[in-house]
């Protein structure tokens, strides 16, 4: 099953993408040659790992992948277009290129196609990642082979690690915020300013009051959470921004 090809090139196929009610077929040769691309492959759209934390953080990191001279970063699964282009957009995963595998002609050359019959899902990826640079494979990540879905080594930060060890990662930031509520309009203008995503929650709409209450200890908003800490209201976010920028 998880045969590491680096040094190799990648598979030649196609793909059958959909492109604007069209189909497209995408040649592999279109996807690598004379760039570097990250593929991290998984074994279903909508499936649980997949969706809340493989996905999102790749979708996070890859602008610091592209820093480091990455062209592209690609999510591959046996799945058809359809189901992959309405997972690209419940996922909100805009900065990721997600590319069907549908017949599992890619993931049967790299020799990561596996059975999943015990699930009802047919043969499916392994799940891995990999570095390509001009069609030759220079590093895979392998999830090891154990029962059920191991997800240790195929993540984001494993493989920006590898590119780039000492590259700096974005920030973890949750904004909790209310409709009409001026300073929480401050406190994002200044993290849109300082150039920081951040997440959005939403009084009555993602939360409500008792929630805030648990989580920071008061009822006001905005709140602000970075990387796991709360940094407070509008005003402690521009003194925690001028530290940031003093450091």
């Amino acid at each position: 099953m998880s045969s590491n090809k680096e040094g190799q090139q990648v598979p030649q196929t196609t793909f059958r993408t959909r492109r604007e009610h069209e189909w497209v077929d995408v040649s592999t040769d279109e996807i690598f040659k004379g760039k570097t691309v990250v593929v991290f492959a998984l074994p279903g759209a909508f499936t649980p790992t997949c969706s809340s934390t493989h996905v999102p953080r790749y979708n996070q990191l890859t602008p610091a992948l592209k820093q480091q001279g990455v062209d592209e970063v690609i999510c591959m699964s046996v799945n058809d277009a359809f189901v992959m282009n309405e997972w690209k957009r419940e996922q909100k995963a805009d900065n990721v290129t997600f590319l069907p595998d549908g017949n599992g002609d890619f993931s049967r050359g790299m020799g990561m196609l596996v059975p999943k019959s015990d699930l009802g899902f047919g043969e499916r990826s392994w799940r891995y990642s990999m570095l390509v640079r001009d069609g030759v494979i220079e590093k895979m990540f392998i999830e090891p082979d154990v029962p059920g879905d191991p997800f240790e080594v195929s993540d984001a930060d494993t493989m920006l690690d590898y590119i780039a060890p000492n590259a700096v990662k974005p920030m973890d930031v949750t904004v909790f915020t209310r409709e009409g509520c001026e300073f929480c309009v401050r406190a994002k203008g200044m993290l849109n300013d300082a150039d920081i995503a951040f997440d959005e929650l939403i009084l009555n709409r993602d939360f409500n009051e008792s929630t805030i209450r648990a989580v920071s200890g008061v009822a006001t908003v905005p709140q602000v959470f970075v990387n796991g800490e709360r940094v407070g209201g509008s005003d402690d976010l521009q003194r925690f921004l001028a530290r940031q920028a003093a450091a």
